[in-house]
């Protein structure tokens, strides 16, 4: 794992001196991405920086890698998990490929099949590639996402980095707040690519590749998990069982010491329980997150499953007085919000781990893949509801409205609620509504319009695979993922998720929709498969997930904290309206409603904006018209 960053000035040189003094911030504000090696390289009109987390080819792996030959300069942040296949067709093509790293292999990859050579990886990256032959800049990310990347076009031509605050740090993009963005991430939680919070800032995209010369820049995506497209297989357990355990050898193939994030829930223990057959390790260790609050603690079944599978389990215990300066932390070190209240206790849970191991394995990417979210039930059971006579309907929602407001952990009221809010908007647009961080109602309260129109169902044979593609490339991918590599990289640890290999998503195209979601069960084919490594009752027992019992601590010891934060100048800057937002705090204290989530968002835009303006600003505040509701 790594940082990268980079310059590229078409048609003038590039004087090895600017470049270094204008790489070197960059490099430094991403030295918790890489602690072992930092490397620079200048060649002509533009100049690469990388820093090191050594996971495979401890003593080989520098970066940027160059072709003597041609020129062709590459830094990748990532793993390439095939890299033995592609050195052997690369032999094979007349390129020896004399160093040991698995990213040694990107050079020739390229010069083989020019911007296409992506297609050919397997594995989590995010990679530049400069040419210096014609003066472009190839820049591109892996399938769904897991590792990001940045870049700014300006008259100075392009700077890019695997952090917004590395291209802050170097000043190498305006500090402008970009409205429709922000608008973006308060309704749903994520920043879509190509948006960032930054207007001048854009962000590729997953499985895409951008191309920048003199001539602009280009935008293409070279793959896209399609299950309308894939041919229907019969869901065989032997069959995957080869594709799974194969992904698992493949990202354990490494030079360190690694552990497991295990949550107790069926994902992360399936991940234990074939890592454990494909590498036995007795004591191999695992961490899981603890909570004082029950509904949100599932350490019990996690020490349960290590204790099983002959590994170690080792609590992080979470407590609400550790979410304020620990979001203040990884606020400065992203340079962007995240609106995932798990982001502070899964950086303390890499914090821990980085004591012991360089790389974790996840279950991340099995829900959206296999069909894991209560919400896809209502995929399924929304136009059956919508087919009731207008008199039931009714009251339905007036009895799932009257439901109290509760603490616990994935209420079923709260779900419910969402779901008949949606009434009347037809299937992926319901699903937004349902899963918004932000609902427009409590937007139009805080002056705030809409974000961007819901998109419709494109080319999916079915509405299943419809919210299950979105999720995979918006909330997964820009989201729950991005949130992992911010808090992992942090305290310079790799996560590596075996559902997100290339041919495990493969395989769960080839699935018909029954055998993801039916009736009222979730993962049929993947509970299916796991009862071969765990015990029934693990598999089957009520989903949880993670998260956090932020709305309890919201009414608690966070009130006060979370009443600053939303007090603050800056949220009306930004054309908020704080006293919507205080009384938003208030209506939640008092139980009148759940306001957990919308009000995470704000407080995680007021600690950005705090950022902001340590990196000296001068447009802190958005024009109020750009961000205020016309209703």
């Amino acid at each position: 794992m790594c940082g990268i960053c980079g310059l590229a000035r078409f048609g003038s040189p590039l004087p090895a001196e600017e470049a270094q003094a204008r790489i070197r911030p960059m490099l430094d504000a991403m030295h918790h991405r890489g602690p072992d090696e930092s490397g620079f390289r200048a060649a002509g009109s533009a100049a690469l920086g990388v820093t090191r987390l050594a996971i495979r080819a401890l003593g080989s792996g520098t970066q940027p890698l160059v072709d003597r030959a041609t020129g062709v300069l590459v830094a990748c942040n990532g793993e390439i998990d095939n890299h033995r296949e592609l050195r052997a067709w690369l032999t094979r093509r007349g390129r020896e490929v004399t160093q040991d790293a698995d990213v040694a292999v990107l050079p020739g990859l390229y010069l083989e099949l020019g911007e296409a050579f992506v297609t050919r990886l397997s594995g989590m990256f995010a990679l530049a590639v400069w040419d210096p032959r014609r003066e472009r800049l190839v820049l591109a990310r892996d399938r769904v996402g897991e590792r990001s990347l940045f870049y700014t076009e300006g008259a100075d031509g392009v700077a890019f980095a695997s952090e917004i605050a590395a291209l802050a740090a170097a000043r190498a993009a305006s500090l402008d707040p970009d409205p429709d963005a922000l608008r973006h991430y308060l309704q749903y939680g994520v920043f879509a690519a190509p948006g960032s919070p930054l207007r001048q800032v854009r962000r590729v995209g997953p499985a895409e590749t951008v191309v920048l010369s003199a001539a602009g820049a280009s935008r293409s995506r070279y793959w896209r998990w399609s299950p309308a497209q894939t041919p229907r297989a019969a869901a065989s357990p032997d069959a995957f069982d080869a594709v799974f355990r194969a992904a698992v050898e493949r990202q354990t193939d490494v030079d360190v010491d690694y552990g497991v994030f295990l949550s107790g829930g069926l994902d992360s223990s399936l991940v234990l329980a074939t890592a454990q057959r494909v590498r036995r390790r007795p004591g191999l260790k695992t961490y899981t997150l603890r909570f004082g609050e029950a509904s949100y603690d599932e350490g019990d079944y996690a020490s349960r499953i290590a204790r099983r599978e002959e590994a170690e389990n080792i609590p992080v215990w979470v407590r609400a007085e550790d979410l304020p300066a620990g979001l203040a932390a990884l606020v400065r070190h992203a340079g962007e919000p995240l609106a995932d209240p798990a982001w502070t206790p899964t950086a303390m849970l890499a914090r821990r781990a980085a004591e012991d191991v360089k790389m974790v394995l996840v279950g991340e990417g099995a829900d959206e893949l296999f069909g894991g979210y209560p919400t896809y039930l209502g995929a399924l059971w929304a136009d059956r509801y919508g087919r009731l006579p207008a008199p039931v309907r009714t009251a339905l929602r007036r009895a799932v409205r009257a439901w109290p407001v509760t603490d616990r952990k994935v209420a079923v009221s709260y779900l419910l609620k969402r779901f008949v809010d949606g009434e009347g908007l037809d299937g992926l647009r319901r699903h937004l509504a349902w899963t918004s961080t932000v609902p427009p109602s409590t937007l139009a309260r805080l002056g705030v319009a809409p974000a961007y129109p819901s998109p419709a169902r494109e080319d999916a044979a079915s509405l299943l695979d419809c919210v299950q593609r979105h999720d995979l490339e918006t909330s997964l991918a820009e989201g729950l993922l991005t949130k992992a590599d911010r808090a992992s990289m942090t305290h310079s640890i790799e996560l590596r998720a075996p559902f997100l290999d290339v041919a495990v998503m493969e395989y769960a195209a080839t699935l018909p929709p029954q055998a993801r979601v039916r009736g009222l069960e979730t993962k049929v084919f993947l509970k299916r498969y796991a009862t071969r490594y765990l015990p029934r009752g693990q598999v089957y027992r009520r989903k949880r997930g993670l998260s956090v019992p932020l709305a309890q601590w919201l009414r608690g010891p966070l009130h006060e904290w979370a009443r600053a934060m939303l007090s603050a100048d800056r949220l009306a800057g930004a054309g908020i309206d704080g006293q919507a937002a205080l009384a938003l705090l208030e209506e939640h204290q008092r139980r009148h409603a759940d306001h957990a989530r919308a009000l995470w968002a704000l407080i995680v835009l007021s600690e950005w904006f705090a950022w902001l303006s340590t990196c000296g600003s001068t447009s802190l505040a958005l024009e109020p018209v750009l961000l205020r509701s016309a209703l």
